[in-house]
């Protein structure tokens, strides 16, 4: 919806980017803003802007539309939710539930299959709203964005891998449990905004195993599921934890929920780790992490980059807007590429101080 720049609140979402003099955006869509990037907004005299209507908390947001909108507000229909909408609202509803836990509460697996579910069968989610996702997740909500967004890119990678929409109810509900140890961990802990010591990582490491705890009498959840909680941090090549398995020894569900859940915690901002382009990620699990991670999981979430057919617009780590116009399959992250302003043609996968930071079109 279109608001007043003066109505704006910390937390609101932007859905458009927002133009300057130049090509180039002053923000861009996706923007979650500050008090300090709405001020920048009035430095530059912007009037009006287009943001979600439920802020990055997942509270809805209120605010008399401007412009154009105002129309179409009288027209819309409240019960219309996109994807983003019901995930974020959803965060709410799963940021009770932590809580809770958090108090010695049991966890209530119905409750968080009803929140999990509706997510994971929407009919308008696509690829780009996985690769979005990090665009939504904050420093002080990770607890609660996190374990949402693996339970969702998990279901997306089995649904890629062809498994029943029993199991991949199942793997979805191992990834939005597999944190839910992370109730038993200090606050002072999770919360420390400076690297961890040792003795503070290898509690973190436990999170795991208290996982597993707390789920594994229940009666509706699959013995798969609970190993996959379990497993959940296990590597391929023997590197994770809590036991160091290896390959055939870690659960197919939890090869899965290894990927999403680097995937997503590698794209999102933490309290003391910098976020990186969904695109970056998948190069650096691809090439740096090479070995641990589950080839055939993997695949099926780079694949979702093949989705982006030629005329896909992009923006590059360098601000630079183009078009996709070739994508090379052993290379989906790196295509050839036209830049708008100038026309030029770029083979990203030889210029590799460049990635594409986000899809803008």
């Amino acid at each position: 919806m279109r608001v007043l720049v003066d109505n704006l609140k910390e937390g609101c979402i932007l859905t458009d980017d927002v133009l300057g003099k130049t090509n180039r955006p002053i923000m861009s869509k996706k923007t979650v803003l500050s008090d300090y990037l709405i001020e920048i907004l009035k430095t530059f005299l912007i009037k009006e802007v287009e943001v979600e209507k439920t802020l990055v908390n997942g509270t809805p947001f209120y605010a008399p539309v401007a412009g154009e909108d105002k129309k179409a507000a009288l027209q819309s229909n409240d019960s219309e939710r996109n994807f983003i909408d019901l995930f974020l609202r959803a965060k709410q509803d799963f940021k009770k539930e932590f809580i809770s836990w958090q108090s010695g509460m049991q966890i209530d697996i119905a409750k968080v299959r009803s929140i999990i579910v509706p997510l994971i069968e929407q009919t308008d989610m696509t690829s780009s709203d996985i690769f979005n996702l990090h665009h939504y997740s904050s420093k002080s909500e990770y607890l609660y964005d996190h374990p949402l967004a693996v339970g969702i890119i998990s279901a997306f990678i089995a649904k890629k891998l062809q498994y029943s929409k029993g199991d991949v109810t199942q793997i979805a509900l191992a990834g939005c449990l597999s944190d839910c140890g992370m109730a038993k961990i200090s606050p002072s802990i999770i919360n420390k905004n400076s690297t961890l010591t040792v003795d503070e990582f290898e509690e973190i490491k436990k999170h795991p195993t208290y996982s597993y705890q707390m789920v594994k009498n229940s009666p509706l959840l699959k013995e798969a599921t609970k190993i996959a909680i379990l497993h959940h941090h296990e590597r391929m090549d023997g590197s994770g934890y809590p036991f160091g398995e290896k390959a055939n020894r870690i659960h197919p569900f939890a090869k899965i929920l290894a990927v999403a859940d680097s995937f997503h915690a590698m794209t999102s901002e933490r309290i003391y780790k910098p976020k990186h382009s969904p695109f970056k990620v998948l190069e650096m699990i691809n090439e740096e992490l090479f070995g641990e991670f589950d080839i055939a999981a993997l695949k099926a979430l780079s694949a979702a980059i093949m989705n982006y057919s030629i005329g896909t617009k992009i923006r590059l780590s360098d601000g630079q807007a183009a078009e996709i116009i070739f994508v090379e399959e052993k290379n989906p992250a790196r295509p050839l590429v036209r830049l708008l302003e100038s026309d030029q043609i770029l083979a990203l996968v030889k210029n590799r101080h460049l990635h594409i930071e986000e899809i803008i079109q």
